[in-house]
C-alpha cells in the first residue's frame, strides 16, 4: 500500500544543509479537476463531488472559497465567479453595521465593499436568497464592477441562519443562468464550514 506521507524539505541553518522530514498535513485531493462538456447538469454532476474532495479535511475558510471559485471558473469558464464575505463595515457609524467585503475570487478586479441592499449582491444578503439576473443592466441599482458583465447569479452563503456572505458570478453572455445553475450552486454553498 503507498504511503500519503510526503517529505517535506527542511533548511538547516546552522549546518547548512538540507534535510527531509515526513509530512502528514498535507490532504488528498486531485491535482486537476475532471472538466467535462455536456449539459449543465452533467457539468455540474461532474464537479460536485470533486469540489467536496477539495473541501475535504481542509478546516480553512479561504483556501476553501477559492478552490470552489478556481473550480467553478475552470469547469464554466464565466466571467467573473468569486465571494463576498460579511464584515463589519469600515466607516461604520455603529459597530453593528455590516457590509460585504470582497473575498476570494477570480476573474477582472472588481468592486471592494457592497452595502446591504446595493447591487445585485447586496440585494439577494437583504433577500437572503438566490437571485438570477438575465440582463444586469435591467436590474434596478446594479453595481457594474465590469462593463462586460450581461448576466449574474447570487447565492447566498446561510451559516445558523444567518447570510454571512454570497457567491456571485457574472458572465458576458445575457441570460447565462437558470433554475439548474441556481440548484446546483446552493448545494455547493452548502458544503462550506464555518
Amino acid at each position: 500500500m503507498k504511503s500519503n506521507k510526503v517529505l517535506l524539505p527542511v533548511y538547516n541553518i546552522n549546518f547548512f544543509h538540507l534535510t527531509f522530514l515526513p509530512s502528514t498535513y498535507l490532504c488528498n485531493m486531485s491535482e486537476d479537476l475532471n472538466i467535462i462538456t455536456g449539459t449543465k447538469k452533467d457539468q455540474y454532476e461532474s464537479l460536485l463531488p470533486q469540489i467536496r474532495g477539495l473541501l475535504e479535511g481542509e478546516p480553512d475558510l479561504i483556501a476553501n472559497l477559492a478552490n470552489i471559485t478556481a473550480a467553478l471558473k475552470e469547469q464554466f469558464g464565466w466571467l467573473w465567479v468569486g465571494f463576498y464575505l460579511v464584515k463589519p463595515a469600515v466607516s461604520a457609524a455603529s459597530s453593528n453595521e455590516k457590509e460585504l467585503v470582497l473575498a476570494p475570487f477570480q476573474g477582472p478586479v472588481a468592486c471592494t465593499r457592497i452595502k446591504k441592499g446595493k447591487g445585485v449582491c447586496g440585494t439577494s444578503w437583504e433577500r437572503s436568497q438566490t437571485l438570477i439576473v438575465a440582463d444586469v443592466e435591467k436590474f434596478p441599482g446594479h453595481i457594474a464592477c465590469s462593463s462586460l458583465s450581461r448576466s449574474e447569479i447570487v447565492v447566498p452563503v446561510i451559516y445558523n441562519n444567518e447570510v454571512v456572505g454570497v457567491l456571485d458570478i457574472d458572465s458576458d453572455q445575457l441570460d447565462n443562468f437558470n433554475e439548474t445553475d441556481q440548484f446546483y450552486l446552493e448545494q455547493i454553498v452548502k458544503l462550506i464550514s464555518f
